[in-house]
């Protein structure tokens, strides 16, 4: 026998539950811990670790899975509603574990200060039992500035004096720092480099083709967007004025938006530069087919800009029903005729009028 046993009993066995999955152990272990018996423990427990682990496993997809469900199936954010969020432990946790390390380094940085005095005045006293002058040893801040500085000791200083000398100021001979050599070497490298990618080889582009880049790439947008809304075109040969009250609202908007009042006032009665607006006087034609094209066009030599350059046909249009609904409004203190005299044709008017709301119909 390699080894002796207790005395088993016939049916006692330690079991392990795990949810439906049911794990049994022998209950007597070997009394000697023989080199066999150890073996055959060591499998047993591996068998039923591995039996705890698959339902472990399948437990943590199974809820990654439903929590990644979760996320995917809402659109909301972390910070819009941060407590009732499934990622808000996580993000406390972190918080937690952030603030402890930043603790525990604080409270390290003060331990090692407290240890460096104490250390500190036991080489003191050390040096006072012995009769040895003390010198305190140089910290690794003032061994860094110094190395990165090639700082020469006060008393070596005598060393690297030159004899020039200014009413008793003297002139040493320190070298440059290292940084600031390896800051002068370095942006010659960065020079190099820069020469070479934007001027030599064109691998990167320069500010003004990087401009003219952006401005190609914008005028591809503003054609793009031009294409998917096509403009309203407007044709002034057969366009129609009807008192369209939606119309002639717009109108409205875009007369005092664009500053139309300057020339014509804002109700239209006109001043020192542009005519009157609201009598039956026209310098360029009353019809509206010849408001629209002025206002489109523009009277150079009447100082009269082009507003088709700026604003769309529907604009323009809705100007030119705003203009010829202000006949007969006779506003105070309005300018003068100018121009010709012209009476709307009131049949034709009505007529027109009938057909358009015919068509909408």
């Amino acid at each position: 026998m390699c080894c002796q046993k207790v005395e088993k009993k016939s049916k006692e066995k330690e079991n392990i539950s795990l949810g439906e999955n049911e794990i049994q152990l022998p209950k007597m272990e070997c009394q000697n811990k023989c080199e066999n018996c150890q073996k055959k423990q060591d499998e047993r427990e591996r068998k039923a670790l591995k039996k705890i682990a698959l339902p472990l496993s399948l437990l943590l997809i199974s809820s990654f899975t439903s929590f990644a469900q979760e996320t995917s199936s809402t659109s909301k954010t972390f910070w819009d509603d941060p407590i009732n969020s499934p990622m808000f432990p996580i993000y406390l946790v972190g918080t937690f574990v952030v603030i402890t390390i930043i603790l525990t380094l604080i409270v390290a940085f003060v331990m090692l200060r407290v240890l460096n005095v104490f250390i500190q005045n036991a080489a003191k006293e050390k040096a006072q039992r012995t009769g040895i002058v003390y010198t305190p040893a140089a910290s690794w801040w003032s061994k860094f500035w110094d190395r990165a500085n090639v700082l020469v000791p006060l008393e070596e200083e005598k060393n690297i004096e030159l004899d020039h000398n200014y009413d008793g100021i003297k002139e040493l001979d320190n070298h440059l720092p290292p940084w600031w050599k390896g800051l002068f070497y370095g942006s010659i490298v960065f020079a190099l480099i820069y020469m070479g990618v934007y001027h030599l080889t064109d691998t990167l582009p320069l500010s003004l083709q990087e401009y003219q880049n952006e401005i190609t790439k914008a005028e591809d947008d503003l054609r793009i967007l031009k294409a998917s809304q096509p403009a309203e075109v407007v044709d002034e040969k057969t366009l129609l004025f009807t008192k369209d009250a939606t119309i002639i609202g717009r109108g409205k908007l875009v007369f005092m938006s664009s500053n139309c009042g300057s020339c014509h006032r804002a109700d239209g009665g006109g001043n020192s530069i542009g005519p009157n607006l609201t009598d039956e006087y026209w310098l360029h034609g009353g019809e509206i087919g010849n408001v629209f094209s002025t206002i489109k066009n523009g009277v150079v030599e009447k100082a009269m800009p082009a507003w088709g350059k700026v604003m769309s046909q529907k604009d323009v249009r809705d100007v030119a029903f705003y203009v010829m609904s202000l006949q007969g409004s006779n506003p105070p203190n309005a300018k003068s005729p100018q121009g010709t005299l012209f009476k709307q044709r009131l049949d034709s008017l009505r007529l027109d009028t009938l057909k358009i709301a015919a068509n909408r119909k």
